[in-house]
């Protein structure tokens, strides 16, 4: 027999495995699939936490120590999206890696870049950087998550004492939660930014969507295929907007971006062979 014979048959013999191979993956249903990648967490797996930030000098020295003081995390890392402040400088100061922008991109933006930089994290915190003290307890948000009881952990605040807005924007993320498959019972928290999740999950789910739509398009995404997602009872706590003009623009500008998130779901949404059953 010659070369070119036994190497033709060589090629045969490997196309045809691989095509017996993509024959068995086919016929795996997409949720046994989804249960494999969850099993995929290893004994020790990195935790890395990202931590946007935006002129909060104030907080970010309490907020990066916060974090650092929980055993389960790896690495701490602050994302500084162009602050005006002294931000990036302080969490360089108390030991956190940092990312800088030389201009505001958004929360979206820089929270895809450095997940991109740290693909090798098993389970990403997401905080927020005014957290301060209270960001020690984002180990809650752990627990279900390091167990395997959990894809996504969501964080809820202890309900506000003083007036804070009318409600609009979370009626709106509630919305498209409840399309989604969520319930409002076990969802109150649709904008809290505080999550831990798998990379098999996040990568799932990603891009981040941009502005103040990351959060309501995380849980979404999420719950559409197929992903455990729960929230989480904290006493965390973090700056409040009131009713004055500041808090009012704010909420106007969450609105626009909850609203394009929203609008963007309905339109491109998720492919029948990745939604839960």
């Amino acid at each position: 027999m010659t070369e070119s014979v036994k190497s033709a048959k060589t090629s045969v013999t490997s196309a045809s495995s691989a095509e017996a191979s993509s024959a068995e993956a086919a016929k795996i249903c997409p949720f046994e699939r989804l249960e494999q990648m969850r099993a995929t967490l290893p004994e020790n797996p990195l935790v890395v936490a990202l931590i946007p930030a935006l002129n909060e000098e104030d907080r970010i020295t309490q907020t990066v120590k916060a974090v650092q003081s929980i055993p389960q995390v790896g690495r701490v890392v602050v994302i500084d999206d162009g602050s005006k402040d002294n931000t990036a400088q302080l969490a360089v100061d108390a030991g956190a890696r940092t990312i800088r922008s030389t201009r505001n991109v958004g929360k979206g933006p820089v929270l895809e870049h450095a997940a991109k930089q740290h693909e090798d994290a098993d389970i990403i915190l997401l905080l927020d950087a005014d957290l301060g003290d209270t960001a020690a307890q984002a180990s809650l948000l752990l627990e279900p998550v390091l167990s395997g009881e959990l894809d996504m952990s969501i964080a809820r605040f202890p309900k506000p004492t003083g007036k804070a807005g009318f409600g609009l924007v979370k009626n709106l993320a509630r919305f498209e939660i409840r399309r989604s498959g969520g319930d409002d019972a076990d969802f109150q928290a649709p904008l809290s930014g505080q999550r831990a999740i798998t990379r098999n999950c996040l990568d799932s789910i990603r891009p981040f969507a941009r502005g103040y739509g990351v959060e309501v398009v995380l849980t979404a995404r999420a719950l559409r295929k197929g992903y455990r997602v729960a929230e989480i009872e904290t006493t965390m706590s973090h700056k409040a907007t009131g009713r004055t003009f500041r808090g009012f623009y704010h909420r106007g500008r969450q609105f626009r971006d909850v609203l394009g998130a929203v609008i963007l779901l309905i339109l491109k949404p998720v492919p029948r062979s990745e939604r839960k059953k």
